[in-house]
């Protein structure tokens, strides 16, 4: 991934959602040929020269100050995602050129398996960084079966929401589901863009559709740790689920996914439907019947 392209991109997107009123700039009159704000607005509201915006904006920049880069911030009202992801492409575009390297394959210990598995009355699932699925407890591959077909490896998650028909009918909020994805992937684009791993998965979606590449291309930016996903389960029915996402300081880049209903819910209700159905094989394998 080219950093300096990345920083170009991100902040042509950026200026160009602020109106200069929301910025608080007079305009008089005369056509604009941009629907934000200019470069020299930017730098008027930056306090640095138009010049020196302009130089920024094509992803020079080497020796811009902290205090620059966060007066930025400021013109452009960046959140903390933002803010976060334009100091990432900072570091990277201004630094020696990375070459693209392979990580090691993410794994969790045995005994963070082992308390995954322990949740016995919470559905969780754990993603790596890229959303390979690297742990899960019964209730939280019931919760997504699609994620785990019979007698195969799972499935990525990034790759099941856009490869993947069957995830538009079972994310009701299929397209605010796709877009928190492309917003994690772009983050994690700027914290390391020498990921290999990274840009043979981005490079695949991005080839494969149509969707992802144009909100790839967006640079849009935002944290997901916790909220809400409606779904359509093929066994109990529609249901809604607040998540909050654990991060595992042990294994960086390990995500613990857990979802729970509010109770006295139908979905609380759903949720229970589904806890009996996947103790049932397990109560027939404790009585099995037997014949004379």
């Amino acid at each position: 991934m080219d950093s300096r392209e990345d920083v170009r991109q991100f902040l042509t997107a950026l200026r160009g959602r602020i109106t200069p009123a929301q910025a608080g700039l007079t305009v008089f009159g005369g056509e604009r040929r941009v629907p934000g704000l200019r470069r020299e607005e930017v730098a008027q509201l930056a306090g640095v020269s138009t010049a020196y915006y302009t130089r920024m904006e094509r992803g020079d920049l080497s020796g811009v100050s902290e205090s620059v880069l966060f007066a930025l911030v400021r013109a452009l009202e960046l959140d903390d995602a933002e803010t976060a992801h334009l100091l990432d492409l900072a570091r990277a575009a201004s630094g020696p050129r990375r070459i693209p390297r392979a990580k090691p394959e993410t794994r969790v210990s045995a005994q963070v398996a082992q308390l995954i598995d322990a949740m016995a009355d919470v559905p969780a699932v754990a993603l790596s960084r890229l959303s390979d699925v690297v742990a899960s407890n019964s209730l939280g591959r019931a919760l997504f079966p699609h994620l785990f077909p019979q007698g195969a490896a799972p499935l990525n998650h990034a790759r099941y929401l856009f490869l993947d028909p069957r995830s538009q009918v079972f994310y009701v909020d299929w397209e605010k589901n796709a877009r928190e994805a492309v917003s994690a992937m772009r983050l994690l684009a700027g914290q390391d863009p020498s990921d290999r791993a990274l840009m043979a998965l981005v490079g695949e979606l991005a080839t494969r559709s149509d969707q992802f590449r144009i909100w790839w291309g967006a640079h849009t930016v935002r944290t997901h740790a916790s909220g809400t996903k409606r779904i359509r389960h093929p066994v109990v029915g529609p249901l809604t689920v607040g998540y909050e996402t654990l991060s595992l300081p042990s294994t960086p880049g390990v995500r613990i996914a857990t979802y729970l209903a509010e109770p006295g819910t139908p979905s609380a209700d759903a949720l229970d439907l589904l806890r009996n159905w996947i103790a049932q094989p397990r109560a027939d394998a404790a009585n099995p019947s037997h014949t004379g």
